[in-house]
């Protein structure tokens, strides 16, 4: 890897809830390089927000150093602001503000001339379908069209570094969908790094050339999508057979075949998971024949990045946990020097 536009070491962060300490991040070593999108992806409460809040300069970390973009979040805190466009969870836009008015004032605030902001603002109003409401209040638009105001904030200024906190939640289909051929533009055009944090696994799996999993505030996977469906989930082979002896004759040569037990989910039917399953399939139902127990149905299920978070937490992403206690030293308004 050559220079990691981000680098953390030992990143960590504790908060004090009800005068007991309660750790968030604890000791983060990161690297991603420039230009490279990264999924950042964990339960409720794993420590993602409170991680990219770090790395944004909102949040003092409790121990540890991280860089971004060449500078360090606790020394060159606004030098790292401007090199970064960063959309949270929460509504960034002021109320009062028209909507075009709102991303002219976004781009000045980042030095763009005032020709460049009004050019790059009805880029984005365009792409982000807020042509409609670019006069209306901010104040009157819905919670989608907040959040699409927000997406357009955090690329106003094509930023180096783009930080995305579970983006496209609230967004429908057909914005979900020009959010990130937008992004994709961006990153085509200019080698943006993205670092996403999402709930939408399928975002995670198609744009994402590398995927963090974290939970309990450390990360427990690090790897490519396919890798890590590949090695932590793996194909999943379901064989329905005429009677229950078929299936009885059946069981001891699947497990031979796939090296696992077979789970039996009715007296004809067998589920197993399998390695390199499209190639197994054919090989099995030939020995399957020769054993005279042919099955009477195939089928493979490819794994997913649920499937992951199966195997690696004993729960799917969408199974929400509790969120993690309210810290009481997280500043209540994000400074802007």
């Amino acid at each position: 890897m050559d220079t990691p536009i981000i680098t953390a070491r030992g990143l960590a962060k504790t908060f004090t809830v009800a005068r007991a300490p309660v750790t968030a991040v604890a000791g983060l070593d990161l690297d991603v390089a420039e230009g490279e999108l990264l999924a950042f992806l964990g339960p409720n409460g794993a420590g993602k927000s409170t991680t990219i809040k770090m790395l944004t300069t909102l949040l003092p970390a409790t121990s540890g150093t991280a860089r971004v973009a060449g500078h360090d979040i606790a020394a060159e805190r606004a030098a790292v602001r401007r090199a970064i466009g960063y959309v949270g969870q929460g509504d960034s836009a002021g109320h009062n503000q028209r909507v075009r008015d709102e991303l002219l004032s976004q781009g000045a605030f980042y030095g763009l001339s005032g020709k460049d902001a009004a050019r790059r603002a009805e880029e984005l109003i365009d792409s982000l379908d807020l042509t409609a409401l670019a006069r209306r209040p901010v104040s009157g638009l819905s919670g989608g069209q907040k959040r699409r105001l927000d997406i357009a904030l955090g690329l106003i200024h094509r930023p180096r570094v783009l930080f995305l906190d579970e983006p496209s939640t609230g967004l429908d289909p057909q914005s979900r969908a020009n959010l990130w051929a937008h992004i994709q533009d961006l990153r085509r055009s200019h080698g943006t790094t993205v670092f996403l944090t999402t709930h939408y696994l399928e975002e995670a799996d198609q744009y994402a050339e590398r995927v963090l999993v974290m939970d309990h505030g450390r990360v427990i996977a690090d790897d490519t999508a396919d890798r890590l469906k590949a090695d932590l989930a793996g194909d999943t082979l379901t064989l329905g057979f005429a009677t229950s002896a078929d299936a009885d004759t059946a069981t001891p040569v699947v497990a031979r075949l796939t090296s696992r037990t077979p789970e039996r989910l009715d007296p004809r039917t067998l589920r197993c998971a399998a390695d390199s399953g499209p190639t197994l399939v054919p090989e099995l139902t030939r020995a399957l024949d020769a054993a005279a127990a042919p099955p009477q149905r195939v089928s493979l299920r490819e794994p997913t990045l649920d499937d992951v978070f199966l195997a690696l937490t004993g729960r799917t992403l969408r199974e929400t946990t509790a969120s993690a206690p309210t810290p009481t030293s997280e500043p209540a308004s994000v400074p802007t020097g």
